[in-house]
């Protein structure tokens, strides 16, 4: 199967010509999911123009496939999750709370080394476009929406590059809207999409933030 991008900055580009009716937009914020969505957004933020920033979540791994997703956790002390994945293994109010207390101590480390000593961003009034390299189950992303509820931003939009319809539609009864580049029906993983999509290191979000 050919693969629709290269790479996450080839996606950050088709995405952001899909959302060129942002440009210049006034109030507009890109803020990008770390690590994989960080590329992507830079791509989107620098061609229309607008500040990025970073905001930070973390999923909660099901135990022994970490892979699934039952949840995620977001700043501002958000926690969604996936009832169905949940009630389906029979997981247990213990070991949710610890898994979302060791995903805690990494979300706060992250946030530390990728800000820095620099201010949180100020969602009040303003539209976001929250950006990551694709979405499949979206629970990340619905935690993201909810702490970004409480900023009062004027509007959310999810931008991603690929997401599969189902998630798409879910997503769009918490965002304001939902953009991609392509919804495939046939689904599997977001680096199914990817020619490269090799993990995005902590420098390489530290430094494309710095150059934003």
């Amino acid at each position: 199967m050919k693969k629709l991008f290269h790479d996450r900055v080839e996606a950050g580009r088709l995405l952001a010509a899909v959302l060129g009716g942002y440009a210049d937009c006034a109030g507009l914020l890109v803020l990008a999911l770390p690590r994989g969505g960080v590329p992507v957004g830079f791509e989107v933020a620098k061609s229309l123009k607008a500040p990025l920033d970073i905001f930070v979540v973390r999923k909660l791994g099901l135990p022994g496939d970490e892979e699934l997703a039952m949840g995620a956790i977001a700043s501002g002390n958000v926690r969604v999750l996936n009832d169905e994945v949940v009630r389906s293994f029979g997981v247990s109010s213990r070991v949710l709370d610890e898994i979302a207390e060791k995903e805690s101590v990494e979300l706060r480390r992250r946030e530390r080394l990728y800000r820095g000593a620099a201010p949180e961003p100020d969602a009040t009034g303003k539209t976001i476009l929250l950006v990551d390299d694709g979405i499949a189950t979206g629970s990340t992303m619905r935690a993201a929406v909810a702490a970004l509820r409480q900023q009062g931003p004027a509007r959310i939009i999810v931008a991603v590059p690929v997401a599969p319809p189902a998630t798409c539609r879910e997503l769009k009864t918490e965002a304001d809207d939902v953009v991609t580049v392509i919804e495939p029906e046939n689904f599997y993983a977001v680096g199914q999409w990817y020619e490269i999509f090799d993990q995005t290191t902590d420098g390489q979000v530290g430094e494309l933030f710095e150059r934003s």
